[in-house]
C-alpha cells in the first residue's frame, strides 16, 4: 500500500485566523506549564503565521494574544536571548 502524503493547502482568511489564534493559546499555555521548549517552539510557529497576515486580519486577532506574542514573549525568547543548548 503506498504511503499517504499530506497534501495540505496553505491556509487563507478565517482558517488562518483561527489557527494563528490557536498557536498562540497553545504557546501561552506551554508558558504556564513551564514547558519552554515547546512554548518556544509554538510561539516562533504562531509568529511566522502572524506574519503571513493583512494588516486588517492582525487587527482581528485580540489584544491579549498580540500583546504576548508580540511584547512579553519577546522579551523571554527574542533574538538577544541565548539560545537553548547553546
Amino acid at each position: 500500500m503506498p504511503a499517504k502524503k499530506n497534501k495540505t493547502k496553505p491556509l487563507a482568511g478565517k482558517a488562518q485566523l483561527k489557527e494563528v489564534n490557536r498557536r498562540i493559546r497553545l504557546a501561552r499555555s506551554h508558558w504556564d506549564a513551564h514547558r519552554n521548549k515547546a512554548c518556544r517552539r509554538e510561539r516562533d510557529r504562531a509568529l511566522l503565521e502572524y506574519e503571513k497576515l493583512s494588516p486588517v486580519q492582525k487587527e482581528q486577532v485580540p489584544q491579549v494574544l498580540r500583546v504576548w506574542l508580540k511584547y512579553r514573549s519577546e522579551k523571554y525568547f527574542g533574538e538577544h536571548r541565548t539560545k537553548p543548548g547553546g
